[in-house]
């Protein structure tokens, strides 16, 4: 890594924009980010290399932050950049995230942390680069937890095939192929996510045959599946989830589940009626720190 200077952007926010905060961090160009709670508020705290961005730049994402808060009808967010050597961006970067336990069996670690000898769980090691998933956000860890939590509900995985559609950092990849997954499809539309997939999913020694990864929509993975697959996961926005649910049924077997999270609480009655437009049935909710996580069927054909 060359030697450079970095901006740290924090911006403190509601609840409600943290969805959008990420989003928009996300296309300006950060990496690296990081979310803390603070009281009725969250940070997000995300680096991008100053020969990226100049300060009208970050005026500029400043000005954008604020628009999105409008339109949202949310209190304006506070931002604050900052100057960082590389030192203290690698430094600041790494901690803020530690190793953290995630349900029952698994344990997600930071890339440059040594997995402990005498770890008596599952350990998946990430470095998320500029994707989204290092399991600290409510989204992923609800994600993993009813992914462990629908893979031990099944009696044989010598053949389950699992989707991940917006696969981020890989995290959830990873973590299926921990608790017992042979094959996986993992799909993202952003090349940089792809990237870091990759990347974690040979840091955690996933073997090529396991996963098929590609950049591409849930269109593109249509395409190409030999066949349905038993179970899926969605992380990703509420909107783009709620446009690919007619495709849900094409995506699984008639007896197949799917994991839907990235959703904030109050846009969840607009996902449920989607669902129920298409013959879905949510099986399970979770509700976190303003976030909601389900599990979903299908609906048994009604008797004539």
């Amino acid at each position: 890594m060359s030697n450079q200077p970095w901006w740290e952007i924090q911006v403190t926010a509601p609840p409600s924009l943290e969805e959008s905060v990420f989003w928009r961090l996300s296309r300006f160009g950060c990496r690296g980010m990081v979310t803390e709670t603070e009281g009725s508020e969250v940070r997000l705290r995300s680096y991008i290399p100053q020969q990226q961005a100049t300060w009208l730049d970050l005026a500029a994402l400043t000005l954008w932050l604020r628009q999105d808060a409008l339109l949202l009808d949310a209190p304006e967010p506070q931002v604050r950049c900052e100057a960082l050597a590389e030192e203290d961006w690698n430094q600041s970067w790494k901690r803020h995230w530690q190793p953290l336990e995630v349900g029952d069996t698994l344990a997600v670690y930071p890339a440059w942390i040594p997995v402990p000898a005498d770890l008596t769980r599952q350990a998946i090691r990430i470095d998320p680069g500029n994707a989204f998933g290092t399991g600290d956000h409510p989204t992923t860890k609800m994600c993993l937890e009813a992914l462990e939590f629908r893979l031990a509900g099944e009696k044989d995985l010598r053949e389950f095939t699992l989707a991940d559609v917006g696969c981020g950092s890989g995290i959830l990849g990873v973590g299926a192929y921990l608790l017992g997954c042979p094959k996986m499809y993992l799909v993202d539309t952003d090349p940089l996510a792809v990237q870091a997939s990759a990347e974690n999913l040979a840091l955690n020694e996933v073997p090529n045959e396991a996963y098929w990864l590609r950049e591409g929509s849930l269109g593109e993975l249509l395409s190409v599946l030999p066949e349905p697959v038993k179970g899926f996961a969605c992380n990703i926005q509420t909107e783009i989830i709620v446009g690919m649910v007619p495709y849900f049924a094409q995506l699984t077997q008639p007896d197949g589940w799917g994991i839907l999270s990235g959703i904030p609480i109050e846009k969840y009655p607009t996902l449920a009626e989607a669902l129920e437009r298409e013959k879905w049935t949510v099986a399970t909710l979770w509700k976190r720190q303003g976030w909601a996580c389900l599990t979903i069927r299908r609906q048994p054909p009604r008797p004539f």
